[in-house]
């Protein structure tokens, strides 16, 4: 059975982790997997959008820990430094972050430890009522290592980051959505449904826009004021070819008949 499942429809990569048996923890071979499927998404011009999802109730449940922990803590300075360039979820969280083109999580179960780790690394996270995340490490004497201290703080602020990672309690759906943890709750039955209407309202817009932008929010996490303003005017007007912008701008003053 392959780890991963990917299925490309309508310029949309459908990616499924798909260990359920094993809750879709990452392991060695799902994430090699899943790293090949990211190369191929980059570098696939048919599809603009991927939607991450897990087979069975969990989205991932980390890192399996019968394989990692060991592996962790018996691994020399030098192989903790050289894994460091690669992180997991196929190097979502480190590695292949700076992928451009949008990821939409539709996390269907628990995202814990290092699942939650792979959904924060996503771009948007639409989550079933199903849906529970942690930061479970700590129960094992760890805490996230994999960018995911990084991103709550930046997503959720250092108020949340620390209640959850001091405490490693379970967030439900709900909670996650006033945290700010997710951009949407929605009945289970219509997660994917709605993952793929948010991926069609990315596909509507201009794909150079749209991977600029993201790689210009990332761009300007922690520089000053006036270097992230820098930044995101050189981005934001040297996205898209000239040619795109005026049939664009054609096509939009057509609709209106002209008006301003």
């Amino acid at each position: 059975m392959d780890p991963v499942i990917l299925e490309k429809r309508d310029r949309i990569a459908w990616v499924t982790l798909n260990r359920p048996e094993a809750l879709n923890a990452l392991d060695d071979g799902l994430n090699d997997a899943l790293w090949a499927v990211w190369e191929e998404f980059a570098a696939d011009a048919a599809v603009d959008v991927a939607i991450l999802t897990g087979a069975g109730k969990s989205f991932c449940a980390g890192a399996d820990l019968r394989s990692f922990i060991p592996r962790l803590t018996q691994a020399t300075p030098r192989a903790l430094r050289e894994s460091a360039a690669r992180g997991i979820g196929g190097g979502l969280t480190r590695g292949q972050h700076t992928l451009t083109k949008p990821v939409i999580a539709a996390v269907n179960g628990h995202a814990i430890g290092g699942g939650f780790e792979l959904a924060l690394a996503c771009d948007l996270r639409i989550a079933s009522e199903r849906a529970r995340f942690g930061i479970f490490e700590v129960r094992h004497g760890l805490h996230p290592g994999d960018g995911g201290l990084v991103r709550l703080v930046a997503i959720a602020g250092s108020a949340t980051a620390l209640d959850l990672a001091l405490t490693g309690r379970e967030v439900d759906a709900e909670e996650a959505s006033r945290l700010g943890l997710v951009n949407r709750v929605v009945p289970h039955e219509e997660l994917l449904e709605s993952a793929e209407e948010t991926a069609r309202l990315i596909l509507r817009n201009s794909q150079s826009a749209i991977r600029s932008a993201k790689e210009t929010i990332h761009g300007i996490l922690g520089r000053t004021l006036d270097d992230a303003l820098r930044l995101e005017h050189l981005n934001g007007y040297t996205c898209t070819p000239p040619g795109e912008i005026a049939a664009r701008l054609e096509a939009f003053l057509g609709k209106r008949g002209g008006g301003g």
